[in-house]
């Protein structure tokens, strides 16, 4: 299956996907099956991870305070409902016309609740959402981070994913091995709310990888007007928190010390952090702090 592998990596290139990682069953072997793809597809011989960047100049507005809807957008929205959606699509196209049959998966929330009932008994409820952090993992395209967020090495966190679960059985990437987050904390001690533990930590096992993670307090977060977006499909699950302070902070930190491949000529960060909350540096009241926040709506669309 090398030669379809191949044939399968050009054309993710042609659609501009940028990273692209292969895993099979083994890789998944323990993971619930709420959270497992083979769930969903238990024929299936591969996982395939599909992403691209979040360009960085789509924070910039966010950094600076001035912008939020641009990066709800193009660093979320579109990037995730159509110009990545259009490329799975395409590619899941292509497998099929090799021959092999293609799910192409959106990524939920893995920890929604079942919407539904089993169709039958020994049948997990509808609907599954497979994790896609673990995926990302499992697939060999990145790390976990002190702040429980995907970091490739390539861009951090700045990327999204889609998924395609297919019968053909092709070679797996390489795991990563080395952890792109250097668990500096400067994730924690930007964070204004305090909701992410400086001394608190969990171990996350993923294919055999454990990675030291600290504990957060996502209620918290979803009260962050820093940049996190409550979540889109549920105000339950965890926030978006890529343009957030604590995440922002955490992008200055990799680009100064050169741990991504894909770098700029000038600094992201070039003066002081503005914060909301807490010890924020920035005191506005809280209807102020609303109205910055409210381009965020629960739709993850602009607000009113």
């Amino acid at each position: 299956m090398n030669e379809l592998k191949k044939k399968i990596e050009a054309f993710a290139k042609q659609e501009g996907i940028d990273l692209i990682g292969f895993a099979d069953q083994s890789r998944f072997e323990g993971v619930s099956e709420r959270c497992n793809p083979f769930t969903v597809f238990p024929e299936a011989k591969t996982v395939i991870m599909v992403g691209k960047r979040i360009c960085r100049g789509s924070l910039r507005g966010v950094e600076e305070g001035t912008n939020f809807g641009d990066y709800a957008l193009f660093g979320k929205n579109w990037l995730e409902d159509e110009f990545l959606a259009l490329s799975a699509y395409n590619l899941t196209n292509f497998i099929e016309e090799n021959g092999y049959e293609a799910v192409p998966i959106f990524p939920n929330p893995s920890d929604l609740p079942p919407s539904g009932v089993s169709v039958a008994e020994g049948r997990a409820a509808p609907n599954v959402y497979p994790d896609f952090d673990y995926a990302a993992v499992a697939c060999g395209l990145c790390t976990l981070s002190y702040n429980r967020i995907l970091f490739s090495r390539e861009f951090g966190s700045r990327q999204r994913f889609h998924m395609i679960l297919t019968d053909a059985e092709l070679d797996v990437t390489p795991l990563m091995e080395e952890n792109v987050c250097n668990a500096c904390g400067a994730c924690a001690e930007a964070c204004p709310l305090g909701a992410i533990s400086k001394e608190e930590t969990e171990e996350i096992k993923i294919a055999g990888k454990s990675f030291t993670v600290g504990k957060i307090d996502y209620e918290i977060c979803n009260r962050c007007q820093n940049g996190a977006i409550v979540n889109r499909f549920s105000p339950r699950c965890a926030p978006d928190r890529i343009a957030a302070l604590c995440n922002r902070s955490c992008m200055c930190g990799l680009e100064e010390r050169g741990a991504l491949t894909n770098t700029f000529r000038n600094s992201f960060r070039n003066s002081e952090a503005w914060s909301i909350g807490g010890n924020g540096t920035v005191d506005r009241s809280d209807e102020q702090a609303n109205v910055l926040g409210g381009v965020f709506s629960k739709s993850g669309k602009r607000g009113h």
